[in-house]
């Protein structure tokens, strides 16, 4: 009979290598919380993985490229021979695999 997920919606499957103190120390905050060892890093973890995506996917920028940014939106320069070069080269090996 296939496996279904767990009460809580997980199915999917993680292995992690410890050492016996890491486990230990995992096992022990696990307990003093309450909570079960994979309850415990998934409720740490998951946090701590959304917080250095959403940073590295961030960008902040000043007020004053804030500005510049919009600037260039509402009023984009021409496209220079690099630019025309590389689409040309893009709709060609593009054409090139539609063909193919």
């Amino acid at each position: 009979m296939p496996r279904t997920g767990t009460d809580n919606g997980r199915s999917d499957r993680i292995e992690l290598r410890a050492t016996p103190h890491e486990k230990a120390l995992l096992a022990r905050a696990a307990a003093l919380e309450h909570l079960d060892l994979t309850s415990f890093v998934m409720r740490t973890a998951v946090p701590a993985a959304r917080e250095v995506v959403e940073r590295t996917e961030r960008v902040a920028l000043s007020e004053r490229d804030s500005l510049r940014v919009l600037a260039l939106l509402e009023h984009p320069p021409r496209p220079n021979a690099k630019l025309t070069a590389a689409a040309k080269a893009w709709a060609a090996n593009h054409k090139k695999l539609a063909d193919a």
